[in-house]
């Protein structure tokens, strides 16, 4: 006498295998291997897959990518910065890392990169020579400086706080906010120094960003209501190496950290029902405006 074909349901991605278990979203039997944990029961492989598609990205409290954790554009600068400095020294042999004076000798001299890319208003590289500077046309110094450094350790400083507050605050903006907030910092001291210096006079670093990082963490923390008191020594000791240390540009310090705090306060604190926008628009026209007076202190050289 035949046995009565088993009536058990099977799963539908593997009919060897019975089941009395059912996904929550479609009712079609699952087996074991096919099972996801759901808020209520058990989901296919197949519905888990749709419910991803139709979440909403995870964002920041400033609406950035939660892409930000990895810290991918800190380490790209990281890695700009150094490979810059890389070129120079091939460039420009061993002094221009260090043994060329200031800081107790320990910067590095300037070099056929630095002299290429760093801020200079409008002068001759040598006397008598063709006038060069943003004023004669170079505009791309206002960019490029950011990047150039003068030494190892005006590079191993920099990195540094690079490192430490680039982490944190790309984290917490998200990595394109970030990237904003870095350029336009950098691109604000750079401005600065040009407007606010001697045409003949060059400056360059990455330092001109740091000062934004520096005053952009003081925006968010208060944003996040956290404390900020362990972030005044940082913000102290830097202002003092700024004005007590020779060579380094006053205005350039001053302008990353006052276009930094600026933009910081643009994103920290966009309304939530518009926030994109209102970012945008605020970047934008601190970009603007940085350009026009860019070229307003061009049209006052020439």
């Amino acid at each position: 006498m035949s046995e009565a074909p088993s009536t058990a349901p099977v799963c539908y991605r593997h009919p060897s295998r019975e089941t009395y278990i059912r996904c929550t979203r479609c009712e079609r039997p699952i087996c074991p291997d096919c099972m996801h944990e759901a808020s209520v029961g058990h989901q296919c492989p197949e519905c888990v897959a749709e419910g991803k598609k139709s979440q909403r990205p995870a964002r920041t409290a400033f609406g950035g990518s939660r892409a930000g954790r990895a810290g991918y554009v800190t380490r790209t600068l990281l890695g700009i910065n150094i490979a810059v400095m890389v070129l120079s020294a091939i460039v420009g042999g061993s002094r221009a890392m260090a043994g060329s004076g200031g800081w107790f000798g320990l910067m590095g001299s300037g070099t056929e990169v630095t002299r290429w890319g760093e801020v200079l208003g409008y002068a001759p590289y040598v006397l008598g020579g063709e006038v060069h500077g943003i004023a004669a046309g170079e505009w791309w110094r206002l960019f490029t400086a950011m990047f150039l450094h003068y030494g190892l350790l005006h590079l191993l400083l920099n990195s540094m706080l690079l490192w430490q507050l680039g982490n944190y605050l790309e984290e917490k903006l998200g990595p394109l906010r970030f990237l904003v907030l870095y350029l336009l910092a950098g691109l604000g001291g750079n401005v600065a120094a040009y407007v606010f210096t001697a045409p003949n006079q060059p400056a360059a670093g990455s330092s001109t960003a740091i000062f934004g990082l520096v005053m952009a963490m003081f925006v968010i923390n208060r944003r996040l209501k956290l404390d900020i008191s362990a972030l005044i020594p940082l913000l102290v000791v830097n202002l003092l190496f700024t004005f007590t240390i020779p060579n380094i540009s006053v205005a350039g310090h001053l302008g990353g950290l006052v276009v930094g705090g600026v933009v910081a306060l643009v994103l920290a604190y966009a309304p939530a029902g518009r926030r994109t926008m209102v970012q945008a628009v605020g970047c934008s026209a601190v970009f603007v405006f940085l350009i026009v007076v860019a070229a307003l202190r061009t049209a006052a050289l020439l």
